[in-house]
Parts: structure tokens; C-alpha cells; sequence
């Protein structure tokens, strides 16, 4: 079969530029690519269409095509769909947007790149106190660090890999029902490194990295809550190949405070009252986040009564402001009474406290 102009297979002018070049084959790859296209005409599209890529793609071989069309590529090997040999061409940056790295030409990544060390989570307890107003605290980790002795290498005496000339991946043909495919692998003599040892260290043994067990002094801002995240750059695992190291994220989880309940950046104190303190009225010494304050109790509180105490509240742990404190009262009725205290409320019962619009209510309607 008389083999088709690239530029028509690609769907681009002769004079396309190379991003039109690389767009118009990304679109035709995900149109055609076997992995997706199972219709039995698409393994040869794809094929075509990759053929008519690697050629235009490269500035000389676009001259030569361009000069002396097909017949510039005759005779150069049986690995095209009419002799073209593209094995050497590296589709990764294509099949590895397109499909994750997990396609024909995406599954043998070089390892040789620098790449970010794992990220970690870690959960610290603390106090209410340490949580209300700041602290310092000493964190133990377990993590990989770079090997002092080869630093981060892996080996000495290094030298380019002899199987894939620096890569990290080798190239091969793979013949199927549908014709002739070129898979990228994982070079299997470095192992995706691109360079090998003559000797491998001993402390890591090749991998680069060691397990290490060290203690971070941290500083834990003031106002920090359960479920509140502090990062701490760079002190996860180390990177690999000239790689920053990951992040380590520290997750709080705060002790409940006997007296005070925290919602937000507010606090609330629940203060029991007696029956003669909510009648008559009172001051009571409480308990607040930055010491003792009195607060004047108006007589006839109820239980439910709230007070606003602004800025006695927790302080927020990116801005500093603080939030407020509301004091909840709660009337404590006795369970026992003295014959002195029972004869006071028996005299009180003969007196008339049902003037309020509750009792009102209740006598009209049973009337």
C-alpha cells in the first residue's frame, strides 16, 4: 500500500510550526491508541500516525522529508509501516501526559530525574494549655535521610550505564496480530538510574538513603486546636538524585479542659449558681485564660444566662486575635435540705412568685 504524506496524516500544512506538529499527534494518539481504540483499523492509524510524528518532529528528518519525501527513509530498517525505523524516538513526553506513563512508551520513566522526598503525617498531643498559649516540643521522627557515606548516591566509582547509555530505559519491539509496536521498559541493569557502581555502598546498599531516628525541636503557636496541620519543610525523607527533601505535617490533638469547652477561637465556663445567688443576685470570682476576673451576677438569673467577656477567648493561631468567653449560669437546686432550710422554703412557699407570664400562661390554659 502506497504510504500516505505525513503532513496529511497528522492533519497539519507544510509549513505547521512543532507545537502544531506535537498537538495534532497528541490528538490522534488518544483518538487511536490501542489501549483505548479497540476497533481493529486503529493499531495501523496509530502506528502511521507515529511514524508521520517522529519524522516531522525533528528538524532534520523534516528537511530531508520535506527535500526528498519517503524516499529519504528507504532502506533505514523494517520498523515502520514502510521500513522507517523510529525505535530510537522517545514518545515518553507524550504517552506519559497522555496516559499517566502506563502506556506503550510510558512504562520504562527514568528514574535519573530528581524527585521530592516522600511527605510524612504525624500526630501530637498536647496539653489545653499547650494549645491555648503556645509551646516548644521536642518531636522524635523516623525517617530516610541521605546516606552520609556515598551522599545519596548509592555506590562508588560511578560510571553511565552500558545497557541504556544513561536513559534509565530500553527500547524494544513488540510484534502483535496488529503489527509491530516499539515498549519503553525499566532498564533492567540500572534500574531506571541511567549510571551504575563499581561498587555499592555498604551503609545504604545502593539505595541512597538511611533510616534515621532524630528529634526536632518545635515551636507550636499559640491558639492551635485538634485537627489544626503545622508544616514543617523540608525535614521529611530525603530526596532522591538531587531532589528536595518531603515535608513533614504535624496534626494536633488537643486534652479536653475540665472547665473550659472551646468552640472556635470562644470559650465557654458553665458557673453554678445557688437558688439565693440567682434570686438575689451576687459576685462571683471566676476562672478565665489570662487569670481570676469578677463578674457581676444581676438578680433573678436563670440558668441559660450567658455573659460576654470580650478577648477572654483562645487566640487565633494564624492572626493572633483573640476570641471572646461566655460565662453559661447554671442554678444548682439542692437535693438536700436541713430542717432549718426546709422550714425557709416552706415559709417562702406561702408567699405569691407565681407573678411571672409563665405561670400566667399555664393558669389560663387549665382554666
Amino acid at each position: 500500500m502506497e504510504k500516505r504524506d505525513y503532513y496529511d496524516v497528522l492533519g497539519v500544512s507544510k509549513n505547521a510550526s512543532d507545537a502544531e506538529i506535537k498537538a495534532a499527534f497528541r490528538k490522534l494518539a488518544k483518538q487511536y491508541h490501542p489501549d483505548i481504540n479497540k476497533s481493529p483499523e486503529a493499531p495501523e492509524k496509530f502506528k502511521e500516525a507515529q511514524e508521520a510524528y517522529s519524522v516531522l518532529s525533528d528538524e532534520n528528518k523534516r528537511k530531508q522529508y520535506d527535500q526528498y519525501g519517503h524516499a529519504a527513509f528507504e532502506g533505514m530498517g523494517a520498523g515502520g509501516a514502510g521500513g522507517f525505523d523510529f525505535s530510537g524516538f522517545d514518545f515518553g513526553d507524550i504517552f506519559g501526559d497522555l496516559f499517566g506513563g502506563s502506556s506503550f512508551f510510558g512504562g520504562g520513566r527514568s528514574q535519573n530525574r530528581a524527585r521530592k522526598g516522600a511527605d510524612s503525617i504525624m500526630r501530637v498531643n498536647l496539653t489545653f494549655d499547650e494549645a491555648i498559649y503556645g509551646c516548644k516540643k521536642d518531636i522524635k521522627v523516623n525517617t530516610m535521610d541521605t546516606c552520609d557515606k556515598c551522599g545519596g548516591k548509592g555506590g562508588f566509582d560511578e560510571s553511565v550505564c552500558s545497557t541504556c547509555h544513561g536513559s534509565g530505559s530500553v527500547t524494544a519491539e513488540q510484534r502483535t496480530l496488529f503489527g509491530a509496536f516499539m515498549t519503553k521498559t525499566t532498564c533492567p541493569t540500572c534500574h531506571g538510574k541511567g549510571k551504575t557502581f563499581k561498587t555499592t555502598c555498604s551503609e545504604c546498599h545502593g539505595e541512597g538513603k538511611v533510616k534515621v531516628n532524630k528529634t526536632l525541636e518545635v515551636k507550636v503557636p499559640a491558639g492551635v486546636a485538634t485537627g489544626n496541620q503545622l508544616r514543617l519543610s523540608g525535614k521529611g525523607e530525603a530526596g532522591s538524585n538531587g531532589g528536595p527533601n518531603g515535608d513533614i505535617y504535624l496534626e494536633f490533638v488537643v486534652e479536653e479542659h475540665p472547665l473550659f469547652v472551646r468552640d472556635d477561637n470562644d470559650i465557654y465556663l458553665t458557673l453554678p449558681l445557688t437558688i439565693t445567688e440567682a434570686v438575689l443576685g451576687c459576685k462571683k470570682e471566676i476562672p478565665t485564660l489570662y487569670g481570676n476576673v469578677k463578674l457581676t451576677i444581676p438578680e433573678g438569673s436563670s440558668t441559660g444566662d450567658k455573659h460576654r467577656l470580650k478577648g477572654k477567648g483562645a487566640p487565633d493561631a494564624n492572626y493572633g486575635r483573640k476570641g471572646d468567653m461566655y460565662v453559661v449560669l447554671k442554678v444548682i437546686i439542692p437535693d438536700k435540705l436541713s430542717k432549718e432550710q426546709k422550714r425557709l422554703f416552706e415559709s417562702l412557699s406561702e408567699t405569691d412568685l407565681e407573678s411571672g407570664n409563665e405561670f400566667k400562661k399555664i393558669r389560663e390554659y387549665l382554666k
